[in-house]
């Protein structure tokens, strides 16, 4: 920064006011030496208005500047760019997609949106909380005229004497609830979001059918094995005879705030409590569940397999899944078919597909073959004259559309004519008849069929 740099925001916080920092000119000429990284070295400060915090009165304090705001090197050792980094590089227009014309409308409409798609009980993706409170943090300096002003100025340095500094925001999640209120879930941070009774997650059980029980449906027992109500307890997950207190590290609140201090002031972050795991109550844990409040059992369920089911094919029993925290409803059971192939008969959706093999003489002459379905083997009439490759339509024969038992797909039979590759003597003899027959006449140099 050159030495004849304009008026400087300067980031300690002051008990009625930021500090005002004239010219490098004109702060040579009250004293002030110029600083060799081309801030200045102030041999004395005093506030606009007010007091020093901290005992700053007429101490040397050297100034760095970074990004045209003055930022004080505490106890005389430079403040780098690395320190600055995170405050540097978070706009918070930037944050909400806004210009920084953007009126009060456009940036509520934009932290709706922001807040909707980035609240983290909707958004599990890594990072997304970060990003949610960095949106509330931009929403409530940007949507004040006050704050926003001082943004605009002097950046997140300006906002620390008008008590919005980055410690000093409001709880995401309280502002996300005063516009979107409980959203069915959605802002549940307060405790008793936290407390109310949630649904059980889904149980996943794989069974395996044969061929003719995925065709025709069937009954079976399962053991699936899943999380169940305590019964010591009641699902509440404290020792009977005891009663919940309220946790002693965040006060009932289910949340903790960490503070750091770095030079443009104080950064808070509020997480989750880690002694009670957000309740905000402390309950001597049940000794049969270990405080879960549910306990896992083994359980056969009757299932009716219906007609028609494939592999890939899931079926789901409500309410047979895992139980819920806090005496909520249990989830549901998915269970996954696999069917086992059969040696002869091939699936093609409902339809099923077979070959049939015939003699080259019962091909010409037609005949009656006996042929596996999935009802069991039934005749099927070969025409004369069937060509090799012919498919024949069994109506009926295939496998019931599933949840329409009365209607079926086909059975679909491929004809292959096998040609013998040896012949005896007397089979060639009347096979050479029967081609003698069958050549045309020729009568002069006309032929005559």
């Amino acid at each position: 920064m050159a030495n004849s740099m304009a008026t400087l925001a300067v980031a300690p916080a002051v008990s009625n006011g930021a500090f005002v920092m004239r010219s490098a000119a004109a702060a040579e000429s009250s004293g002030a030496v110029a600083s060799p990284s081309g801030g200045v070295v102030v041999s004395s400060l005093r506030a606009r208005t007010g007091s020093l915090r901290s005992g700053f009165l007429g101490c040397k304090v050297d100034i760095g500047a970074v990004n045209n705001v003055a930022v004080p090197s505490w106890g005389k050792k430079k403040v780098g760019n690395a320190g600055l980094a995170r405050a540097a590089s978070e706009d918070y227009y930037s944050i909400l997609g806004v210009s920084k014309n953007a009126d009060k409308s456009d940036i509520k409409s934009a932290y709706r949106k922001l807040a909707r798609q980035y609240h983290p009980d909707v958004n599990k993706e890594p990072g997304a909380e970060q990003k949610f409170k960095d949106i509330s943090n931009a929403y409530e300096v940007l949507s004040d005229d006050e704050k926003r002003s001082l943004y605009d100025r002097f950046g997140e340095a300006g906002l620390k004497g008008a008590g919005a500094g980055p410690g000093d925001f409001n709880n995401p999640f309280d502002l996300f609830e005063t516009f979107f209120g409980s959203m069915g879930g959605m802002g549940g941070n307060s405790r008793a979001q936290r407390n109310r009774p949630t649904q059980g997650d889904d149980e996943r059980y794989d069974l395996l059918l044969d061929f003719k029980e995925a065709v025709f449906g069937t009954d079976k027992d399962i053991e699936v094995t899943r999380l169940e109500s305590c019964n010591t307890c009641n699902g509440s997950g404290a020792k009977p005879g005891t009663t919940p207190t309220t946790c002693n590290t965040c006060g009932g609140q289910g949340q903790v705030v960490s503070t750091a201090q770095t030079p443009l002031g104080d950064f808070r972050q509020v997480s989750t409590c880690p002694a009670c795991g957000g309740t905000g109550e402390n309950v001597s844990p049940c000794n049969t569940c270990s405080g879960d409040g549910r306990v896992r059992k083994t359980k056969r369920i009757s299932l009716k397999v219906p007609a028609g089911v494939d592999s890939g094919s899931r079926l789901r029993v409500r309410s047979e899944g895992n139980a819920g925290r806090r005496g909520g409803p249990p989830g549901d059971l998915y269970v996954f078919i696999n069917v086992r192939s059969d040696p002869e008969l091939k699936r093609d959706g409902n339809n099923i597909l077979i070959s049939a093999k015939v003699s080259y003489i019962d091909a010409i002459l037609g005949t009656t073959v006996k042929v596996p379905t999935v009802d069991g083997t039934v005749d099927l009439k070969i025409p004369a004259g069937t060509q090799p490759g012919t498919t024949l339509v069994m109506a009926k024969r295939g496998v019931p559309l599933l949840g329409k038992n009365n209607l079926r797909g086909d059975q679909l039979v491929r004809v292959q004519v096998e040609i013998p590759k040896r012949i005896s003597g007397e089979e060639r003899k009347l096979i050479e008849e029967l081609a003698s027959l069958s050549k045309p006449k020729t009568v002069g140099s006309r032929s005559v069929d």
